[in-house]
């Protein structure tokens, strides 16, 4: 073969020490789109002058998974990050570094070995306010009627199907609703990982169109993610 041709890492057997991190992205980051956060992520990196492992192959690239990508828009603290190192570093050295040189409303709140796999995602819980046309008590009056329908179809898009209808009642797992402080507050579980997912933003869009709901002001939070025996998966 054609020196030319050869991957220059191909003889390269380098070792690597995996880290799960998981982090916060909220206030002005929670508008970091998922492909920017991933280059954001590189520089972070480098700027701390910890090493990424990179994979092997003619397109090499920095081992960094993201298990599950989080909404435009919308805050997190329970964010999680797979990394591949190529020194092996105190859990806490990574996080202090790594802190130092992130970006307003990107913190580590805890570096880690992996534990469980990504697959093992099945859910997450998110904390919803909004306001709306409504007062906050009957608009959590409404959202309450809405979880206990029978059905609750919405258009979902697939890549292999294109547009289908799909009853997202089974899906919905309603924690509680309150109202306080002119604003209706929403704990609920939806779907996520591998298998299905399903973003609060269709939940929403429906709920206003089947309870004749307008929402002025809306702020999500996912607050938990976690596996399908409702176990934290972080």
């Amino acid at each position: 073969m054609a020196d030319f041709l050869v991957p220059k890492n191909q003889s390269l057997v380098l070792e690597r020490f995996d880290y799960r991190l998981t982090y916060g992205k909220t206030g002005r980051a929670k508008y970091i789109s998922h492909l920017d956060l991933m280059r954001t992520m590189q520089r972070v990196f480098k700027r701390a002058k910890i090493p990424i492992w990179y994979t092997q192959g003619f397109n090499p690239h920095a081992y960094l998974n993201f298990p599950l990508a989080l909404s435009l828009g919308t805050d997190s603290t329970v964010e999680v990050l797979d990394v591949a190192l190529l020194e092996e570093h105190d859990s806490d050295e990574i996080m202090t570094r790594l802190n130092a040189c992130m970006p307003e409303g990107l913190h580590i709140y805890k570096v880690a070995k992996p534990v469980l796999k990504h697959t093992e995602i099945a859910q997450a819980e998110y904390t919803i306010k909004f306001n709306s046309n409504t007062s906050a008590d009957e608009a959590k009056t409404r959202f309450e009627h809405f979880a206990g329908r029978d059905k609750i179809e919405i258009e979902k898009r697939t890549k292999k199907k294109g547009i289908n209808i799909v009853d997202i009642k089974p899906h919905i797992n309603l924690v509680s609703a309150t109202a306080s402080d002119n604003m209706t507050v929403i704990d609920i579980i939806l779907p996520a990982g591998c298998q299905f997912n399903l973003n609060t933003s269709l939940v929403m869009d429906a709920f206003c169109k089947l309870e004749s709901v307008e929402i002025d002001n809306i702020y999500t939070t996912r607050t938990k993610i976690m596996c399908k025996n409702g176990e934290d998966f972080i």
